[in-house]
C-alpha cells in the first residue's frame, strides 16, 4: 500500500449567545460522528481560503477569520484508492456573521450549535477536542 499526502483546512466557527460562548458542530453517519467542518485544499487556494470555504459549505455559516488554531496530523487508510493518508489538517477561529446552519451542503447530515463545553465532550474524535479546547482558552482570555 502506497502512502500520500493530504492537507485540508476547516474551523471553529463560534458566536457569543447571552453571556456564552457557543459553536457549530457537524454530524455524519446518523449523528453518531460529531466533528469540527473541514475539508481538501484545492489547487489554488490557500488554507485560509480552504478553511472560510468548508466552513461556509458544510455549516451554512460564513465568519470573519480570526486567527490560525493548530494543525493535527493523522492517517488513514482508503480501500477504493488502495493507500494509506498521512493527512494534515490546519484549523482556523471563526467570529459568526451570517448565515443559517439550515443551508449546510449534502455531505453533511445535521449542523448544530453548542454551548462549547458541551461541544468538545460531543465531539467524536481527540484531536478535535484538543482543537476546541485551544479555541476555548483563546476566546475566554478575550472576555
Amino acid at each position: 500500500m502506497r502512502t500520500k499526502k493530504q492537507h485540508s483546512a476547516g474551523g471553529v466557527i463560534f458566536r457569543e449567545r447571552d453571556g456564552r460562548i457557543e459553536v457549530a458542530l457537524i454530524s455524519r453517519s446518523n449523528q453518531t460522528i460529531w466533528s469540527l467542518p473541514k475539508g481538501k485544499v484545492e489547487e489554488g487556494e490557500s488554507v485560509e481560503e480552504t478553511a472560510r470555504r468548508e466552513v461556509k459549505e458544510e455549516t451554512g455559516l460564513e465568519g470573519k477569520l480570526l486567527q490560525k488554531l493548530n494543525s493535527i496530523h493523522y492517517f488513514y487508510s482508503s480501500k477504493e484508492e488502495k493507500a494509506l493518508f498521512s493527512k494534515t489538517v490546519d484549523f482556523f477561529l471563526f467570529k459568526y456573521l451570517k448565515g443559517d446552519v439550515k443551508e449546510h451542503d449534502w455531505e453533511v447530515e445535521s449542523v448544530e450549535w453548542f454551548n462549547i463545553d458541551e461541544a468538545i465532550k460531543k465531539l467524536t474524535y481527540k484531536s478535535e477536542r484538543e482543537t476546541l479546547e485551544k479555541a476555548k482558552e483563546i476566546l475566554y482570555k478575550k472576555k
